[in-house]
């Protein structure tokens, strides 16, 4: 089974993200898969090739670029993160399948907290859900999609690090200050804000278990 740990919270986002550079770096062909669950200090990260204009006004809250792909995001309490440390050569999987399988593990995990529409969007990565007169008709394409989760993965040597955030009940404001993951007006959610009473702990668990059983590593184990 793949390991899975709590980081110490709220976790300092340089310190977490150099030390998975750091267990990627170091790892061998036997070095077992972790995931890592995080309540991130608030940030702003831009990926890889992230646009800086995409940063409207970050306030007090700090700016980092990060290896990741994707634009820029904002990470903060009452979000959990799911930082998975996956060896993607020894899984035999390529990355367009791994992006997918964590879409679909969130998804899946949504639904059955109640949100039947949660879905992906075409051309922009992620988990939306309907939101507005979408929210009662449940269906993805009745209108308004908001982010409830944001996905970006950095690949080196064949191994995956970085992962997924799920917004669970947080302060929605920060995203004011950007056009997340580099949408001008995309809205975005969490669960409290639609009706599902959780915490970050609670949520952050049952995701990691749903990811550790839907990885082929852990399958094979």
């Amino acid at each position: 089974m793949i390991a899975v740990k709590w980081l110490p919270r709220p976790a300092p986002y340089p310190e977490v993200w150099q030390a998975m550079q750091d267990y990627t770096e170091g790892r061998g062909p036997d070095t077992p898969d972790e995931i890592w669950l995080v309540e991130h200090a608030a940030v702003y990260t831009l990926g890889q090739a992230g646009k800086p204009e995409h940063i409207l006004n970050s306030g007090a809250i700090p700016v980092l670029r990060s290896n990741r792909g994707g634009q820029v995001t904002y990470h903060g309490p009452g979000q959990v993160v799911a930082y998975c440390l996956v060896d993607l050569r020894r899984a035999g999987m390529y990355v367009k399948e791994y992006v997918a399988l964590l879409e679909d593990v969130v998804i899946e995990l949504l639904r059955d907290l109640g949100l039947a529409g949660a879905c992906r969007k075409p051309g922009a990565p992620g988990v939306y859900v309907p939101v507005g007169k979408a929210a009662y008709s449940g269906e993805a394409d009745a209108g308004e999609l908001a982010k409830i989760a944001a996905l970006g993965i950095k690949v080196r040597n064949g191994c995956a690090y970085h992962g997924i955030a799920l917004n669970v009940d947080m302060d929605l404001s920060p995203f004011l200050g950007i056009n997340p993951c580099g949408y001008e007006g995309l809205r975005t959610t969490d669960l409290a804000e639609q009706g599902v009473a959780a915490t970050v702990q609670e949520v952050g668990e049952e995701l990691a278990r749903r990811l550790a059983n839907s990885l082929p590593q852990a399958r094979r184990d």
